[in-house]
């Protein structure tokens, strides 16, 4: 059978979830930790601050901020879909990856790293409204009846970019340490249960992440 585009993406796209989930399976798979001794009270009081600063806090927000930003992948699909609107939009992908990159430079932050890793969640949000314009195709019945504003749910995009490109800019350690695979899939894991992701959604949550981790 020859494969076409579509379906080669959509391999390659099922691949990357399972790469990405297995380390967070391999995980919940691992035996329990024997209990270590009680910690003096000092020592208690230092664990939180200590969790707040570990490379898996740092890229928890990277995984639950693209969540939030691929669910704005729906009312992009919905705002479009019946108007004749392409789904790639160059010009507005240009302006959000400028956009990006300025704001990482004022955070002091690697605005080539932070265009790439929007790159990937741009491409994401395109996987979903793809994804949806076949289900809504295939089952009219599905498809949206009310048209969302676009320029609002813009709104909410941006804000939700300007939590990304601060999580890119507060976890570059985290990101380029060697446990920054396995971390990220299990902080990736997590945001899929908790949000009760669909297929379509898990597949793009990992592309989405693509980027995240140095050298992936």
């Amino acid at each position: 059978m020859q494969l076409t585009p579509s379906i080669r993406s959509a391999l390659a796209a099922g691949a990357a979830v399972t790469v990405l989930f297995a380390g967070a399976g391999a995980a919940a798979a691992a035996p329990a930790v024997p209990k270590a001794p009680a910690a003096a009270p000092q020592a208690r009081a230092a664990a939180p601050a200590a969790a707040a600063h570990s490379p898996y806090s740092r890229l928890r927000p990277l995984a639950t901020f693209s969540a939030e930003r691929l669910a704005t992948a729906d009312l992009v699909a919905a705002a479009k879909w019946g108007t004749g609107s392409p789904i790639d939009d160059p010009a507005r992908e240009q302006e959000v990856l400028k956009s990006v990159a300025e704001q990482a430079r004022q955070l002091g932050a690697d605005p080539a790293a932070t265009t790439r890793i929007f790159r990937d969640q741009i491409e994401a949000n395109k996987v979903v409204q793809r994804g949806l314009y076949r289900q809504w195709d295939a089952n009219p019945a599905k498809a949206p009846t009310e048209r969302p504003d676009l320029q609002e749910v813009r709104k909410e995009i941006n804000r939700v970019n300007g939590e990304l490109v601060r999580a890119i800019a507060a976890s570059p350690h985290a990101r380029s340490a060697p446990s920054c695979t396995p971390l990220l899939s299990i902080a990736a894991a997590r945001v899929r249960a908790e949000r009760q992701l669909d297929g379509l959604h898990t597949v793009a949550l990992a592309r989405s992440l693509r980027s995240v981790c140095a050298g992936a």
